[in-house]
């Protein structure tokens, strides 16, 4: 189970660096000289909102798979640290007097 853990974790941490990748290299939607002056995209056969490019593909599957990989090692570190763990198990139970006026 913990080999399972460690694979997810190495293809999170890669599906995010290549997911911060990919959208860094994609420009904005009106990036060329027409769009600083309010043109459709003088550069586009189908306007501004035209056909998806290979860039928009791998961001639309990188994200889907990095959401993937999200619920999947939220499923298998539930299931590896017990139902009866909580995050404040390791905390001490010492608990403070109310202050008396």
């Amino acid at each position: 189970m913990t080999y399972l853990l460690y694979l997810l974790v190495v293809i999170h941490v890669l599906v995010s660096l290549f997911l911060i990748g990919v959208v860094l290299l994609q420009t904005g939607k009106s990036a060329d000289l027409a769009g600083a002056f309010g043109g459709q995209g003088s550069q586009t056969a189908f306007g501004p909102r035209g056909a998806a490019n290979l860039l928009t593909k791998l961001t639309g599957w990188s994200a889907f798979i990095f959401m993937l990989t999200a619920i999947s090692l939220t499923i298998v570190l539930s299931h590896t640290s017990g139902s009866d763990r909580s995050v404040l198990s390791g905390a001490g139970a010492t608990q403070s007097a109310p202050a008396k006026k």
